[in-house]
């Protein structure tokens, strides 16, 4: 069972990740490190914030529920990654 739960450092990878040639594997291209969790000032809702493990380094923030989603598997047909994000 995959393990659900983030706590900051940890190292996730999107599934796009698997789309990527060696080269950009290498770049560590859709690795991510979790910061951690934060809430929106004016709705409340839960966002997770993320920092890319490749080029600047740049910090991101998705809505935690986005975050936590399974893959569209009709979308993305070939992917075998379960979730949307997933630990290493």
């Amino acid at each position: 069972m995959n393990d659900r739960t983030f706590k900051p450092g940890d190292i996730v990878r999107h599934f796009k990740r698997e789309t990527l040639n060696e080269e950009e594997l290498r770049a560590n291209k859709y690795l991510y490190e979790i910061v951690g969790v934060a809430i929106h000032s004016e709705t409340r809702e839960e966002m997770m914030v993320y920092r890319a493990l490749y080029d600047d380094g740049g910090m991101y923030v998705r809505p935690l529920q986005m975050f936590m989603e399974e893959v569209d598997h009709v979308k993305y047909p070939e992917i075998k990654q379960k979730y949307r994000f997933e630990k290493v």
